[in-house]
């Protein structure tokens, strides 16, 4: 796991300090919601559609989470938010700080809480269909408890939400079993679903997670992997680039191996979680056939 983003407390506070008490909505009288990433963001915006008003802190594609760097401006939206919604599992420390510097009384949905997975093991859980329902069914009820006159409105969006996911988990299943190499274990939990075994060896992974340089022999098995085509795909972290990373993927272009891109926040050109998801497992599943 890598280590909690950098976040600036005491000039969130110093804003804060100047700040009036939090309304309890945006000023088009929607349920204010602020999310750590858009990938939580645009589950919300699912559930809640029309009725809510969704900010998300990270909706960068092209930036990496990890070095997310705090604004004067988050500290108002957390302030006025009444549901905040983040991923949990020390992925997004810098969020709960900021929750709690901005004073914002606000409902609190952690995505990694709701796995049920123990501390310590992979936070990349937005890559978990299961746990993402969790969060949808979650955010209904909050936006119900919050706004009981459409309460069936949002438990009739997450059901929705919920069967599109089941639909993809199935798809998912179908992928004939196989063994992939990735760059980093983002995309572990959606690997498992379609029945794919990760074979990295783990002094790369561990190292590439931690933000650290892997033993050189280590590189030199996993480049072996993929030069020979032991594997039917590199699945790559498109958000974490490195030396090591940018070689592997140039192994993976001469040997002819097919690369599957994961990200950790929506990718350009994509505005919801299941248009993302679907072109994430028919991915997979082209690297297969």
């Amino acid at each position: 796991m890598r280590s909690a983003l950098p976040v600036a407390i005491t000039a969130v506070a110093l804003v804060v300090a100047g700040c009036g008490g939090g309304s309890d909505a945006s000023a088009d009288g929607k349920i204010s919601v602020v999310a750590s990433t858009n990938v939580w963001g645009s589950v919300v915006q699912a559930v809640g559609g029309a009725a809510v008003s969704v900010r998300s802190l990270i909706n960068d594609p092209s930036a990496d989470p990890h070095s997310y760097q705090d604004k004067p401006e988050d500290a108002t939206l957390l302030t006025d938010a009444r549901l905040v919604v983040y991923n949990g599992g020390g992925y997004d420390d810098f969020f709960t700080k900021l929750v709690d510097a901005a004073g914002a009384n606000a409902r609190r949905i952690s995505a990694y809480e709701l796995s049920g997975h123990p501390d310590g093991e992979n936070e990349h859980v937005w890559y978990e269909l299961a746990t993402v329902k969790k969060v949808a069914d979650r955010v209904a009820s909050d936006l119900g408890a919050l706004d009981p006159g459409h309460r069936g409105t949002y438990a009739g969006n997450a059901k929705a939400f919920d069967a599109k996911l089941d639909t993809l988990a199935t798809r998912a299943a179908a992928i004939p079993d196989s063994k992939v190499v990735s760059t980093e274990p983002v995309a572990h939990y959606l690997l498992q679903a379609a029945g794919m075994t990760d074979v990295t060896p783990s002094a790369f992974a561990e190292a590439i997670e931690e933000e650290t340089d892997p033993p050189v022999i280590a590189v030199a098995e996993t480049n072996d992997l993929v030069a020979k085509k032991q594997v039917v795909a590199l699945i790559n972290n498109a958000q974490a680039e490195t030396n090591v990373t940018n070689q592997l993927l140039a192994t993976a272009r001469t040997a002819g191996l097919p690369v599957v891109d994961v990200a950790e926040t929506l990718p350009p050109g994509v505005t919801g979680y299941v248009e993302w998801m679907t072109k994430e497992v028919d991915s997979l599943a082209g690297a297969v056939s």
